[in-house]
């Protein structure tokens, strides 16, 4: 999954995505434990999903947060004057 298709997602729709794949990984961990696994090159796919994914849900987080920081600022600067 690329990050442009994770940034369309809705929040909702990025949260059960993060849920689907942890439960994935855990499942592939439990196989790589067991030595059932077929393909263990996918746990490595998984991880980075889910880190793509968090990332995409922070800077929305860190975006939201940023601009609402640079309006006070502005408006401090401004009474100080």
């Amino acid at each position: 999954m690329k990050a442009q298709d994770v940034r369309e997602l809705s929040a909702k729709e990025r949260e059960e995505k993060i849920d689907d794949l942890r439960q994935e990984f855990f499942n592939l961990k439990f196989q790589l434990a067991t030595g059932k696994i077929e393909n263990p090159s996918r746990l490595k796919f998984i991880r980075r999903d889910i880190a793509r994914i968090k990332t995409v849900l922070r800077e929305t987080v860190d975006g939201d947060s940023k601009s609402v920081g640079s309006v006070k600022k502005n408006t401090e600067s401004t009474a100080k004057a």
